[in-house]
């Protein structure tokens, strides 16, 4: 059973900082992509950045400059670091990974994290 599992959110004021991580459990024989998608109130799940197995980024343009995405392929982990936050960029951050475990390929996602940045 593969899980990921972040943490990280929480409530800053806007210009502030926060940093998200992500950890993969469970029975992983492949970590393919990962990435982080983020959800506002009433509006739709949208790519914030993604990252491959060998390091190659790509980012929202609505983050661009302020984002930055790394992943630690020997600690199963994915981080999202946030800096210049917005009020905007108030969402509930969902984190993303291709995993080859038992059976073919597929995505799984975590539970997700409140990010609330104040004006």
């Amino acid at each position: 059973q593969v899980q990921l599992v972040e943490s990280g959110g929480g409530l800053v004021q806007a210009g502030g900082s926060l940093r998200l991580s992500c950890v993969a459990s469970g029975t992983i024989f492949t970590l393919n992509n990962m990435g982080w998608y983020r959800q506002a109130p009433g509006k739709q799940r949208d790519l914030v950045a993604r990252i491959t197995s060998g390091g190659v980024t790509n980012y929202a343009d609505s983050v661009k400059g302020r984002f930055a995405i790394s992943r630690d392929n020997a600690k199963n982990t994915v981080y999202l670091q946030m800096n210049s936050l917005k009020p905007e960029d108030t969402a509930v951050y969902y984190c993303t990974a291709d995993i080859l475990g038992f059976g073919r390929a597929r995505d799984y996602w975590g539970q997700g994290t409140q990010v609330t940045v104040s004006s």
